[in-house]
C-alpha cells in the first residue's frame, strides 16, 4: 500500500495550527493535529511592524512544528500566512520563521484564502447541487464565500476579525451596550459591501468555521440556547451575557474556553454583523477550514488538477490570446531552460512553473492596447483574482510579463526577496528571448539553437548561416543585446558549423 506524508500550517493571525496527514491511495487520513494560541495581531501596530514578544512567540511555536516536520520533504509542506502576515512589513520575520519552520512560507491573498477555506468545508458538506454561504472569522479578517460543490463562486475578505475588534472596541476588557454596538455597527459597514449581491445569489445552507464560530457554537449549546449550530437569537442572547458580565474578566459561561476569553467580544460582534446584513437564521458549523483545504489543493496538485492551470486557462479565454503563439513562446522558453536550469540553480519545478505560466500570457495586456501591453499586462497580473496562486507567485508573475520586452525593470526586481531576485531576473532573460525568436508570430519552426549560461549573461548558437538569412532576427537580437548591457548583463550571439 503506497503512502506519503503531507503536512498544511496555517500562521493565522490569532492562533497558529498545524495538520499532518497520511495520503494512502489516493485518500487523505489525518494523524496529526496541532494548535497554538500565539495572537500575533496582537502584536502589530498601525505602520504593519510586530512587536517583540509576539515575534518571539510565533519564533517559537514554528520551531515546535519544525521538529514534527524536520523529515518531510520539499514539496511535502504547505505554510500560508494570513491577514496579519499580509500586513506586516518585515521580510526579516519572514525569513526567520522560515528558517524556524525548515520549509517555505508564503502569503496569501485574502480571496485565495477564502478559496482555500471552502475548499476545506466543503469537504465536509454532503453532496449537493445547492449553494452554500461559508463564513470564517479569524484574527484580522473574515472571510465569506458563496459556493457550490467543491467550487468557490464567490469570494470576499472583509477587514473585520476577533483579535482586531476586540482591541478596537474592548481594550480594556470593558463591555458594555455602546462598545458592543458600536462594533457591530463597525463590522455591518464591511458587511454592506456584498450584502446585495450574496443575497440576490441567495444559499440553502450557511456553514460557519473558525475558532470564534466553533466557540460561539460550543457556548450556545453548553448553554441550552440552541440544539443545533448558531441561531440568531441564541448569538443574541449570548452577547447581552457579555454586556451583562461587563468586563471580561467576569464573564462565566459554560462551553467557553478559558484561551478563547480575550477575544470573544470582537468575533460575537463580527458574527451578529454577518447574521444582521446576510439575514442569517441558523448557521451549521464545519470543523474544516483553511489548513484542511491547504490538503486538498495539494492533493490536487498530485492529481495534475492543479487549480492554478485552470486560472491560466481561464484567463487566456477571457482575454482572447493568442494560443498557438504562447504554445510556440512557452515551448522555447523551456527550452532554453533546460540548457542553463543546472548552471542558474532553476532545476525545480517552481521555476519551470512560473516560466512556462508567463510565456502563456505575456500578451495579456494587448487586451487594453498595444503600447506598452508588457505593463498592462504586468499590472492585470499584479491586481486580479488568481486563484490557486499566492501573493509572492502572483508578484512574480506579474514582473516576467513585465520584463518580457523592453528596459528591464531593475528598480522592480530590487523589490523582490532577495532569494527571488536573482532567479526572477534570469528566468525574464530567457522569456525576452523566447519571445524576440517568435515575433513574426510564424508557424515556421526554429533551428536548434544552442544555449549556455555565465553569471552575467548567456550565449546563443545557430546554425550557420541561419542569422544570416534572417535579417529581421539579427537585428533584434542586436537590440536585445544592448538592452541587455544596459543592465550589466550580456548575450553573445554566434553560429556553429
Amino acid at each position: 500500500m503506497a503512502s506519503q506524508f503531507l503536512a498544511a500550517v496555517d500562521l493565522g493571525s490569532n492562533s497558529f495550527h498545524m495538520i499532518v496527514a497520511e495520503l494512502v491511495d489516493g485518500e487523505l487520513r489525518i494523524v496529526d493535529r496541532l494548535r497554538e494560541m500565539v495572537r500575533l495581531a496582537g502584536g502589530l501596530d498601525e505602520q504593519g511592524n510586530l512587536d517583540e514578544a509576539s515575534r518571539q512567540r510565533a519564533l517559537a511555536c514554528l520551531q515546535r512544528f519544525g521538529q514534527r516536520l524536520v523529515d518531510f520533504p520539499p514539496g511535502s509542506v504547505r505554510a500560508v500566512g494570513t491577514n496579519t502576515l499580509r500586513r506586516a512589513r518585515s521580510n526579516d520575520f519572514l525569513k526567520q520563521a522560515r528558517q524556524a519552520l525548515g520549509h517555505p512560507i508564503e502569503i496569501i491573498a485574502g480571496v485565495e484564502e477564502a478559496r482555500l477555506i471552502y475548499l476545506g468545508v466543503a469537504h465536509t458538506l454532503s453532496d449537493s447541487d445547492d449553494i452554500r454561504l461559508v463564513a470564517d472569522i479569524g484574527g484580522g479578517s473574515t472571510e465569506v464565500i458563496l459556493g457550490r460543490r467543491f467550487e468557490a463562486l464567490e469570494k470576499e475578505s472583509l477587514y473585520m476579525g476577533c483579535v482586531s475588534f476586540t482591541r478596537r472596541f474592548f481594550p480594556d476588557g470593558a463591555i458594555n451596550a455602546v462598545a458592543m454596538r458600536k462594533a457591530v455597527i463597525a463590522a455591518r459597514q464591511e458587511v454592506l459591501g456584498i450584502e446585495r449581491e450574496y443575497r440576490d445569489i441567495g444559499w440553502g445552507q450557511a456553514v460557519g468555521a473558525s475558532g470564534t464560530i466553533k466557540a460561539v457554537r460550543d457556548v450556545v449549546r453548553a448553554n441550552g440556547w440552541s440544539d443545533e449550530g448558531i441561531t440568531y437569537d441564541s448569538l443574541r442572547r449570548l452577547a447581552d451575557e457579555l454586556v451583562a458580565a461587563g468586563h471580561i474578566d467576569r464573564v462565566s459561561l459554560q462551553g467557553l474556553k478559558e484561551e478563547r476569553m480575550p477575544v470573544i467580544c470582537g468575533g460575537v460582534a463580527v458574527l451578529l454583523a454577518l447574521f444582521e446584513g446576510l439575514q442569517i437564521e441558523r448557521m451549521a458549523v464545519s470543523e474544516q477550514a483553511l489548513r484542511e483545504g491547504l490538503l486538498y489543493d495539494m492533493l490536487g496538485r498530485l492529481r495534475h488538477e492543479d487549480v492554478r492551470e485552470r486560472t491560466i486557462n481561464a484567463l487566456s479565454e477571457r482575454y482572447q490570446l493568442d494560443t498557438a503563439q504562447a504554445a510556440r513562446v512557452e515551448q522555447t522558453a523551456l527550452q532554453l531552460l533546460d540548457g542553463v536550469a543546472a548552471e542558474w540553480s532553476l532545476e525545480d519545478e517552481s521555476a519551470r512553473q512560473l516560466l512556462s505560466w508567463a510565456a502563456r500570457l505575456h500578451e495579456i495586456g494587448l487586451a487594453i492596447v498595444h503600447s506598452q501591453y508588457h505593463k498592462h499586462g504586468a499590472y492585470l497580473l499584479a491586481n486580479s483574482d488568481l486563484p490557486g496562486f499566492t501573493r509572492r507567485e502572483q508578484q512574480l508573475l506579474a514582473i516576467l510579463v513585465r520584463a518580457h520586452r523592453r528596459k528591464l525593470p531593475m528598480a522592480e526586481f530590487a523589490q523582490l526577496p532577495e532569494e527571488d531576485g536573482a532567479r526572477a531576473i534570469r528566468l525574464s532573460l530567457l522569456l525576452r528571448l523566447a519571445v524576440l525568436l517568435h515575433r513574426s508570430h510564424s508557424d515556421e519552426p526554429l533551428p536548434i539553437v544552442e544555449v549556455t549560461a555565465a553569471e552575467q549573461g548567456t550565449a546563443l548558437s545557430f546554425p550557420g548561416g541561419w542569422i544570416e538569412e534572417h535579417p529581421l532576427t539579427a537585428a533584434d537580437l542586436e537590440l536585445e543585446q544592448g538592452w541587455m548591457q544596459r543592465e550589466g548583463y550580456r548575450l553573445t550571439v554566434g553560429e556553429g558549423a
